[in-house]
């Protein structure tokens, strides 16, 4: 599967350049580096030489990668990495 606008919450994170463009909590907001770490419920975004952990729940994120832009809603990124990412079956974040 293509990595694209549509198909970014099914892919592995790691590595892409993110932003937070909006989260329930103010100073988070504007957060933006590359994704280094993934838990079920945080991304850690490399900043400069500091790491921040960002809730995924309440956050709404924009990931570039290849000229485009995807936002994607955190809630939708909530689950276990191994399982988001699963290509077969029936899964709720296609």
């Amino acid at each position: 599967m293509a990595l694209t606008a549509e198909t970014v919450a099914r892919h592995e994170l790691r590595g892409l350049q993110t932003r937070v463009a909006a989260a329930s909590n103010g100073s988070l907001v504007g957060i933006e580096g590359s994704v280094v770490s993934e838990s079920e419920n945080t991304l850690v975004v490399e900043q400069g030489e500091r790491t921040k952990r960002v809730p995924k729940a309440g956050a709404t994120f924009e990931f570039a990668f290849e000229g485009e832009y995807a936002t994607v809603a955190g809630e939708r990124l909530v689950a276990p990495p191994a399982r988001r990412t699963e290509t077969t079956g029936d899964s709720k974040w296609r």
